[in-house]
């Protein structure tokens, strides 16, 4: 007997081509991300402060393989180690198109980002260490507040500045571009500890090999993947944070165009990978860092206490002035300049939005205070508080600068029409 009864959609199936390139192009978009990240961490401060016990049970349920390599982790280390690799893999790529074809690669244009972007983690770190250098102080926390979440304040951008020239975005991009390669030697730098040689030797030699199948131009994706699986694995059995190996694996990428190529491998890529980093790695990692226990106490800690205290105030004074007056320094004592399509009450704004360090400074929060997981909670207040602060406050800047634009534009509108 036949089946007349209408076909069922499977629920949680696979979704058909058109809807998966919809979600697809929408996890690109940087208000989506942006959006996403913001939900994670809700319901990472939610689900820590309702369900405690339950929260922390997850993040210390660990999975994997002890040998040969020692990838027995939580899934709190899988979040910080794992997912932000492809994270830092993105960002790798924007660093190499930035470089070859973008900003970066003319160096007049890119001084002032650049100098602005040095700026932007010297002081907020100067910031900081002025706060902890007294009694109670906790100097290892200077780095905190050093990183812009390039999600976030691109996502706040967007939505609130709809009429501001292209000009300021790319500045931004830019400058979070550069703030991220910082970034990432810090934490090679200063947070990577006993050191094995045979295992950096390998995880090198693994990079080396990715580099000659790009020069080959050999494009067969069953050999990059256990590849960057095998390269990153070693780049954390090394002791050197493996999220190393990801904006490594992304600067090799090849960013020129071959004769008859439409896309550069590099582009290809990004453009696959995008949507998975910003609608489940990144916020993932949001879920697993973001949960701090917010009572009444520990917000009072945020401003009483050295160590937080020193992060809200680097995010916010340090980050603010130390973009704006870098951009300032170069273009009064160096042959950068301003885009003329930007005003010095733009760049202020975004220097306050680029003191938005969630990600990045979350990860650094945990990697400072390893052993101090008490202190490490304080921080990542801090961070939620500073970010927050740097988030309103430039939504009310960058509204009053888009406001300005808008009725420039109307006025353009009615002279042309006279």
């Amino acid at each position: 007997m036949s089946d007349s009864s209408p076909s069922r959609r499977q629920f949680l199936g696979r979704l058909p081509l058109p809807e998966r390139a919809f979600l697809a192009d929408a996890l690109r978009a940087e208000t989506v991300g942006g959006v996403l990240l913001l939900i994670a961490a809700v319901a990472a401060l939610v689900w820590a402060n309702v369900w405690p016990g339950s929260y922390h049970q997850v993040l210390d349920f660990a999975v994997g393989p002890s040998a040969p390599l020692h990838l027995h982790l939580t899934l709190e280390s899988w979040a910080n180690d794992g997912l932000l690799t492809v994270f830092f893999f993105v960002a790798g790529i924007e660093l190499k198109r930035e470089l070859v074809a973008g900003e970066l690669r003319d160096p007049k244009a890119a001084a002032l980002p650049v100098v602005a972007a040095v700026c932007g983690v010297a002081l907020p770190a100067i910031v900081y260490t002025v706060v902890n250098s007294g009694a109670g102080g906790h100097a290892s926390g200077w780095a905190i507040p050093t990183a812009t979440d390039i999600a976030f304040a691109l996502g706040v951008l967007a939505v609130v500045g709809t009429n501001l020239p292209s000009a300021l975005r790319a500045f931004l991009l830019t400058l979070a571009v550069v703030d991220d390669l910082i970034a990432i030697l810090i934490i090679a730098i200063f947070y990577s500890h006993g050191i094995k040689l045979w295992a950096l030797g390998l995880a090198l030699l693994g990079l080396v090999l990715f580099y000659a199948l790009q020069r080959l131009r050999i494009r067969s994706w069953y050999l990059y993947l256990p590849l960057a699986v095998v390269t990153w694995a070693l780049m954390h059995e090394s002791g050197i944070h493996a999220t190393v190996a990801g904006v490594a694996m992304g600067l090799l990428l090849r960013c020129t165009l071959d004769p008859g190529e439409r896309q550069s491998p590099a582009e290809h890529v990004e453009h696959l990978v995008r949507p998975f980093s910003a609608g489940f790695c990144v916020p993932v990692f949001a879920l697993f860092a973001a949960g701090v226990v917010i009572t009444p106490g520990s917000l009072g800690q945020v401003f009483t206490e050295a160590a937080p205290l020193g992060v809200v105030l680097g995010l916010l004074l340090g980050k603010s002035l130390g973009v704006f007056g870098g951009s300032w320094l170069a273009a009064r004592f160096t042959r950068a300049e301003l885009n003329p399509e930007l005003a010095w009450a733009d760049l202020f704004a975004v220097s306050v939005l680029s003191g938005i360090g969630f990600t990045v400074s979350l990860l650094i929060s945990d990697l400072a205070f390893d052993s101090e997981p008490e202190l490490a909670r304080e921080a990542k207040s801090a961070v939620l508080v500073g970010s927050l602060a740097c988030a309103l406050a430039a939504s009310v800047l960058l509204r009053l600068r888009d406001r300005r634009y808008r009725q420039l534009c109307a006025e353009e509108e009615r002279d042309s029409a006279a």
